[in-house]
């Protein structure tokens, strides 16, 4: 009879390979285990941030936090492209500002080329914070709460309630999937949120998005087209988009 041990590591590996696997599913892979038994295996796994819970089944941790590659892998994917984005959001950037940067791989480029200049910048990106600690003339400054090693970011209630008492003149951002349905989406809940309270009391809300995430959709949802001002993306990007884009009066750099 198998220990409870391997019962559960065989759970983490069905789940990571599948990369989402429903409750029936689980209950197919394992016939000899009670429905009550596995559900506790899962609780247990989630509490142990091995996998992630979900109704009617589970997520692998990689699915959840875009980790996997990580940002090390997603830094490196799209270069170009990300690097002419942040370009153009650079141009942006004015003096005296206060600005939130995203998390992010095209973000992180955003913070090495944004001028050191009088202005106050929030990040939730740790890799954004770590460009930007060579400026003299800027305040940055990190919320509080939980780091998410894969991401390198801070999320949690603790910076979603900060950024809530700050008002923005530019917000910075990063999303992972733009469907025409689901509006702009990412794969945590806790992000989502961050990045909406971020928004909330922004003066110019930018999204920063490189082609290769049009046509896809993600878990949880950040916002809909018509509610950012400015997106910038690559010469990639679709010509349906783009009509949806100026039929929701947003404008495309």
């Amino acid at each position: 009879m198998e220990s409870m041990e391997t019962r559960r590591d065989a759970i983490v590996s069905l789940i990571n390979e599948k990369g989402n696997v429903n409750f029936q599913e689980l209950k197919k892979h394992f016939p000899q285990v009670s429905e009550m038994t596995l559900r506790t295996d899962l609780k247990v796994l989630d509490e142990e941030k091995r996998i992630i819970r979900i109704h009617g089944g589970a997520k692998a941790v990689n699915q959840v936090f875009g980790t996997d590659d990580l940002f090390g892998r997603r830094i490196a994917r799209n270069t170009v492209l990300k690097q002419k984005i942040a370009e153009k959001a650079a141009s942006l950037i004015k003096p005296n500002s206060t600005i939130y940067l995203d998390s992010g791989s095209t973000t992180t480029m955003l913070a090495k080329i944004i001028p050191d200049q009088p202005q106050m910048i929030y990040t939730t990106g740790l890799s954004c914070a770590q460009e930007l600690a060579r400026h003299e003339q800027t305040g940055i400054y990190i919320p509080g709460g939980e780091m998410n090693r894969y991401s390198m970011s801070v999320c949690g209630i603790e910076a979603i309630e900060e950024l809530q008492r700050v008002n923005f003149d530019i917000a910075f951002i990063g999303v992972t999937c733009y469907d025409k349905e689901t509006g702009f989406t990412c794969n945590a809940s806790d992000e989502a949120r961050l990045k909406r309270a971020a928004m909330k009391n922004t003066g110019l809300k930018v999204v920063l998005l490189d082609s290769s995430k049009v046509d896809l959709r993600g878990t949880f949802s950040i916002c809909d087209l018509k509610d950012i001002d400015i997106i910038i993306t690559d010469d990639l990007i679709s010509a349906d988009f783009l009509d949806d884009a100026a039929d929701a009066g947003v404008t495309i750099m």
